[in-house]
């Protein structure tokens, strides 16, 4: 007698609803699905704080079903910080785009990690400041053309050089894990749901400040079609951004 197949919902437990107002194509609603997931699988459900930045992904809280903390731009570690600090019998993480993490709120991150907070910060980096029109951030890479770099793309002597903001937070030793991951390839994604196990696990046991950056699609900021954004990854971030784990437990 064959096995009964087992029906499997298309929809994590802790998504509310599979509607969202993002662009076709956007990496952002797969990375939160992976982040989602994870914290069922580790049976995190009841204990999980979120603290949400500004971006487009700041339409998720209204559509997840954990406690949502929203900060203002650039602040959500302070804010996770003082959740965490009250509450640390809780799984607390930052929920970030490169343009709030990176170019609004860098000394929050780097002070974080300086102190060793014990939460989980996650950078979803798509090199431009998706909710305000796709200016450029301190992440686009050079050559990228974004609303304020139309003519010439991103030119270090006019714009300056990427910050590699993974990597200045593995040199950081309150920093315990720091990993970079993408949502363009399957291969990506379970490369990602591992390194975002590893990253809150980290925290689960104590260890100190976990960080993980995820690369996501944004085709509409990019001017190329959703179905050519993998291509764009692989040929315009993965060079500046690797993915690959730069810090982890001894």
């Amino acid at each position: 007698m064959s096995t009964p197949l087992k029906k499997v919902s298309a929809k994590p437990e802790l998504l509310l609803s599979t509607q969202h107002h993002l662009c076709p194509g956007c990496g952002e609603p797969l990375a939160m699905r992976t982040i989602l997931e994870i914290i069922t699988e580790l049976g995190m459900r009841d204990r999980t704080i979120c603290v949400c930045g500004i971006g487009c992904y700041t339409a998720f809280p209204g559509i997840i079903d954990v406690d949502v903390l929203q900060a203002l731009h650039g602040r959500a570690p302070s804010v996770a910080t003082g959740a965490k600090r009250v509450l640390p019998d809780r799984f607390v993480f930052t929920l970030q785009g490169d343009g709030d993490m990176v170019s609004e709120g860098l000394q929050e991150i780097v002070h974080s990690a300086a102190r060793a907070e014990k939460f989980t910060a996650v950078l979803l980096n798509n090199g431009v400041f998706g909710e305000t029109g796709g200016h450029m951030t301190t992440t686009s890479v050079l050559g990228q053309r974004t609303k304020t770099t139309m003519d010439t793309g991103r030119v270090a002597e006019k714009h300056g050089y990427p910050i590699k903001i993974a990597d200045l937070l593995a040199q950081v030793d309150g920093a315990v894990y720091v990993a970079r991951g993408a949502m363009h390839t399957p291969s990506a994604i379970a490369w990602t749901r591992r390194i975002l196990t590893e990253a809150f696990r980290a925290q689960l046991e104590g260890k100190g400040f976990s960080f993980v950056e995820i690369l996501t699609m944004c085709p509409t900021d990019w001017y190329v079609e959703p179905s050519e954004t993998p291509d764009w990854i692989e040929q315009n971030f993965t060079g500046t951004y690797p993915l690959k784990i730069l810090k982890a437990p001894a």
